[in-house]
């Protein structure tokens, strides 16, 4: 799962069905107010970028590990809340996640 690794930003223009799209940070994203993301580390801790009151980022960090079943992963934020995410498709400039519920 190491491929997952890296910041990712939401591209919320792509997002379909209850899927979640996310570009390598350094993609040519059109204008937007606020754009959140997530990053994955090789050493298992998580940030959740969230849009903050001045559309700046805010980290919210936990950490995540390869989840039970196949191409899933568990995070957990610094508050203790678990959430199963599952991978749909993994690319070099291309995430797509399903968010599962809270555990």
């Amino acid at each position: 799962m190491s491929d997952v690794c890296g910041r990712w930003r939401h591209s919320f223009e792509e997002d379909h069905d209850d899927v979640r799209v996310y570009r390598p940070a350094g993609f040519d994203f059109p204008r937007a107010r606020g754009r959140g993301g997530i990053e994955f580390r090789p050493d298992g801790t998580f940030v959740d970028w969230a849009v903050g009151p001045a559309d700046a980022n805010e980290p919210r960090e936990g950490t995540w590990a390869t989840g039970a079943e196949r191409e899933s992963l568990e995070v957990t934020t610094a508050a203790g809340e678990r959430r199963v995410v599952r991978i749909v498709r993994l690319d070099p400039d291309r995430l797509e996640l399903r968010m599962g519920g809270r555990s």
